[in-house]
């Protein structure tokens, strides 16, 4: 078996993209979106009916141009999302705009309003996960969400005190940023590269995905957003990985073995039980430089696409 087909053997393997024909070739369990991917795959030409279905959605709503617009990201949205259920067999992660990140009543109404053009156009929302920016607000609304039965995958997680936060809250789902924390890391000491098995971004994940499985939390650990294929293989055995088409075809063309580098129970030292209320949260967060300006660029940089997004939807 090439590492791709060892890897589907031991954890699961998500797509992380938009785009049905690398989902279709490499066939994953699950698909996540972002506004970042949803603004790229509003350019392939077999989108090109459902963004013009949104715009015409969109401009029968009420509400202002800009509620209007906001109305039709969720609307393409959902009709992408709609599509790549087709092709995989488990969930697709859709993104509440991140311009709400710090408003949790707002997130939680967007959320239902995400869930409800899902089951409206004849979809059960055992098949959607609810992206949400993993911010004090945000993991308090998926505390919510989750009690009313919609899942939840907490996303732009830099930090051992974001993961906490949200394996308290019973979250479903958690997506550690690998690359982005490897990309600070480099920046700030300025080297070019680290190899894998040192890369801060594995360390993190490796790290969460210790601890929920010692103190017996059932969130899924899903590592994101990866810079080389190294990472990925440092991290095999995770319980979800969400990969992108390129490093999918890195890892299917390689043959050789695939070491599992995780799993229950072969945890090191772990750290003791925490619990975390809002000030202890954000105390925790304001030390941890790294995971405080990766999280705000983060949130900045999907309202600039969700921003361009809608723009083209009311053009």
């Amino acid at each position: 078996m090439n590492k791709l087909e060892q890897l589907k053997s031991m954890t699961q393997v998500v797509a992380d993209t938009g785009d049905l024909d690398a989902i279709i070739q490499y066939q994953p369990q699950d698909a996540t979106t972002n506004p970042s991917l949803l603004l790229k795959a509003a350019d392939l030409p077999r989108y090109q009916p459902l963004l013009e279905e949104a715009q015409r959605w969109g401009h029968g709503q009420g509400g202002t141009p800009a509620s209007r617009a906001a109305a039709a990201g969720d609307y393409l949205a959902v009709s992408i999302g709609l599509e790549i259920q087709k092709s995989v067999p488990g969930r697709v992660s859709t993104e509440v705009d991140a311009r709400l990140s710090f408003d949790c009543e707002a997130t939680i109404a967007r959320a239902r309003r995400i869930i409800d053009l899902y089951e409206s156009r004849g979809s059960n929302r055992n098949r959607v996960l609810i992206k949400i920016a993993s911010t004090w607000e945000g993991i308090q609304a998926a505390r919510e969400l989750e009690v009313d039965g919609i899942n939840c995958n907490l996303t732009l997680l830099f930090s051992f005190t974001q993961a906490v936060a949200c394996a308290e809250s019973g979250v479903f789902l958690v997506s550690p940023f690998v690359g982005r924390i490897l990309d600070w890391h480099l920046a700030a000491t300025g080297k070019t590269s680290i190899p894998a098995a040192q890369d801060p971004g594995v360390h993190s994940v490796t790290q969460i995905y210790n601890y929920y499985k010692h103190h017996g939390y059932e969130t899924v650990v899903m590592g994101a957003s990866f810079r080389n294929a190294g990472e990925i293989e440092q991290l095999a055995g995770c319980d979800r990985l969400t990969i992108s088409p390129h490093l999918m075809q890195a890892l299917a063309e390689d043959e050789a073995r695939l070491e599992r580098k995780l799993e229950p129970g072969r945890a090191g030292d772990v750290r003791g039980k925490l619990s975390l209320d809002e000030k202890a949260f954000r105390w925790m967060m304001n030390e941890d430089a790294m995971a405080t300006e990766k999280l705000a660029e983060g949130i900045r940089l999907f309202t600039r696409d969700q921003e361009k997004l809608e723009s083209r939807l009311v053009a």
